[in-house]
């Protein structure tokens, strides 16, 4: 491991961390019932400077679930309804002529769209055409919104936070393997439990006013993000990530077939490189939150699911099998092993965070 990529986090950035993690999860438990998977997630993309696609069936509270992190992490948020008839410019801004009134010279003016805020929820996102979600691509990946010629900056931090409904399909348009890939997560909301329901019913039954309090702003959020991206990882960690996604690919020339069953039986397309850095970064983030001063294998084995569901493609065997890209990654991990030479000793980890 390079000296340089050495760790330079102070036990009392773990403690503030980890203690800000836990009183987010608080505060969204006032409004939330449950979820906690889905919530962590969440967070973890917050603070990898990632943008999360959340896919769920309708009253599973996807949409009070990204309102209230907002709301906790005191920063201004902004819905988008998306829907057939949405241009890219009801997204992104557009250019008016506004005139002068004392010199009566007319002008272009830049009208900012509501994809200028924070935390941006594009609902149902696969409900308008490829051209209007294509104008979320230049945002999510570069941070800024080119109109006229002229770059404007989106605030920071900035998340796009996009949800799906897995059921209906009439009428909605596929997102491209291109955007896709510029979620670093695809977050599943399941049903909730029968004591969780009991509790949703309790609470959407009363009239009690629940008051959010503000855990961090826009500055700490920055700094955590600059600790989880210097986090240190050590060679073996990485070197076990970059097998997990070789592995859903097709070998090229030359190169032996090393891919297990399930992938050559199931998958038509393998994940790209950004999967191995979204992997990366994930189990960093993992690691951090939960108070750990570097990431290891099983953090970037937990982090697996939410990072490659959308990027493996499955083919039409796995469609008549009735098995999905979930089934997949499953598998994967229980057939790559961990390699013998990246079973280091921990004192290659304590000299790695010493």
């Amino acid at each position: 491991m390079d000296p340089a990529s050495q760790s330079n986090i102070k036990p009392e950035d773990l403690t503030r961390i980890s203690e800000a993690h836990a009183r987010l999860r608080h505060e969204i438990g006032k409004i939330v019932v449950g979820q906690e998977e889905v919530i962590d997630q969440m967070l973890e993309c917050i603070f990898s400077r990632g943008h999360a696609l959340v896919v769920g069936v309708p009253g599973l509270a996807k949409t009070l679930l990204i309102s209230t992190i907002a709301r906790a992490l005191s920063l201004d948020f902004s819905r988008i309804q998306f829907t057939p008839d949405l241009m890219p410019s009801d997204i992104t801004g557009t250019e008016v002529f506004q005139e002068d009134k004392t010199t009566g010279q007319r002008s272009l003016c830049f009208i900012h769209g509501p994809i200028f805020a924070n935390v941006v929820l594009a609902d149902e996102i696969n409900r308008t055409p490829p051209k209007t979600q294509a104008a979320l691509l230049e945002a999510m990946q570069e941070g800024q919104v080119t109109a006229g010629g002229q770059i404007h900056g989106l605030p920071s931090p900035f998340f796009v936070l996009a949800t799906q409904n897995p059921i209906e399909q009439e009428g909605t348009y596929t997102l491209p393997e291109a955007q896709l890939d510029r979620f670093m997560y695809q977050i599943k909301i399941g049903y909730p439990t029968e004591a969780e329901e009991l509790e949703i019913v309790r609470r959407s039954s009363s009239k009690a006013d629940v008051t959010i309090d503000s855990v961090i702003g826009a500055e700490e959020i920055g700094t955590m993000q600059n600790i989880i991206r210097h986090a240190p990882v050590a060679d073996h960690v990485i070197r076990y990530a970059l097998r997990l996604v070789r592995a859903t690919r097709n070998p090229q020339p030359g190169e032996e077939d090393h891919r297990p069953q399930v992938v050559q039986d199931y998958v038509g397309w393998g994940a790209g490189p950004r999967a191995s850095e979204n992997l990366i970064l994930a189990a960093k983030a993992k690691a951090i939150l939960s108070g750990h001063t570097h990431a290891d294998i099983e953090h970037v084995k937990a982090a697996a699911l939410p990072v490659l569901r959308h990027r493996v493609l499955t083919n039409f065997n796995a469609e008549a099998d009735q098995v999905n890209s979930d089934d997949v990654v499953r598998r994967l991990l229980e057939a790559i092993e961990v390699a013998d030479e990246d079973a280091k000793s921990l004192k290659e980890v304590d000299r790695l965070i010493g």
